[in-house]
């Protein structure tokens, strides 16, 4: 795998910013290419060497965002206990935070209508396989999986718009006992 010169990662991270701070401000389809190379402090011709249009510079947003979310989503398997699964979701809150601008302002209106669905449809993936066979045999993994994917999301979703109001290891804490509670 080749390095990626410095240059090239902070005028990409410069523009990433740019773009979720003008989404934060206004919806998608009033920010232009100019306004994202203006707060980016760069010229249009370097946004366009990185990004086709400001289409492709969403989705990329949010192919990284969700990559480094799911990586962030390692569970062990065999961690059965409350605090090895709330050890295991921590990392997952301290990304929600650290990139609060980001998803905050995707799950929002003014981010893309999509992203909601994208989201959760990791997340059930995510929980599908670290589910396994650890469910309750009386209940339909699939409907399991499902209330469970949902109920994560709508909680982050709480979590994004009420500006944080818990920590993530609050949060982690309050997710695996509602997590061992559905098992």
């Amino acid at each position: 795998m080749t390095k990626v010169d410095r240059r090239i990662l902070k005028t990409r991270e410069a523009i990433n910013k740019a773009f979720i701070e003008l989404l934060a401000e206004k919806s998608f389809d009033h920010i232009t290419i100019n306004e994202i190379a203006e707060r980016a402090n760069i010229n249009r011709g370097t946004l366009y060497l990185h990004f086709t249009d400001k289409y492709d510079l969403m989705d990329k947003a949010i192919e990284s965002n969700l990559k480094t979310f799911t990586g962030s989503c390692v569970v062990k398997k065999g961690e059965q206990g409350a605090n090895d699964m709330a050890n295991s979701l921590l990392p997952i809150f301290e990304h929600f935070e650290q990139n609060y601008l980001f998803y905050s302002t995707m799950l929002d209106n003014r981010g893309n209508q999509c992203f909601r669905e994208h989201l959760l449809q990791v997340v059930i993936k995510g929980t599908n396989e670290s589910l396994g066979e650890g469910i309750n045999h009386e209940l339909n993994k699939e409907i399991t999986v499902q209330y469970m994917a949902a109920a994560f999301v709508g909680i982050v979703e709480w979590w994004l718009k009420n500006e944080m109001p818990l920590s993530p290891l609050e949060m982690a804490r309050h997710m695996c006992v509602l997590i061992q509670k559905n098992l």
